[in-house]
C-alpha cells in the first residue's frame, strides 16, 4: 500500500549555529548546545528527542511536532517535506 502524509502545520526553526537564543526560547529545556567532532568540530543543538538525543547542525531545522516533542531535520528533506504556510 501507499500512504500519504496528512496535511498538518508544523511549527519549525533552523539553527544557524548562533542563534541559540532563538533555539532556547523555541525548545525550552529540550535543548543544549555544545560541539560534535565527527567529521571536524562543528557547533550543535542537542535535542531531547523520544527517541533519545539527535543533534542539529548549523542549517539543519528543529521542528515541533503535532505532540509538542522537537527533532531535528536535514534542510533537503524539511524542503521536499514542508512549505510556508500565511497566518
Amino acid at each position: 500500500m501507499k500512504y500519504r502524509k496528512k496535511p498538518i502545520v508544523v511549527e519549525a526553526i533552523r539553527w544557524t549555529g548562533d542563534n541559540g537564543k532563538e533555539i532556547e526560547a523555541f525548545c525550552g529545556t529540550d535543548v543544549m548546545f555544545g560541539t560534535i567532532y565527527e567529521p571536524d568540530p562543528v557547533s550543535a543543538a542537542c535535542i531531547h528527542t523520544l527517541n533519545g538525543k539527535m543533534y542539529a547542525r548549523p542549517g539543519d531545522y528543529i521542528i515541533k511536532g503535532v505532540n509538542g516533542e522537537f527533532y531535528p531535520c536535514k534542510p533537503d528533506v524539511f524542503a521536499k517535506t514542508y512549505e510556508a504556510v500565511e497566518e
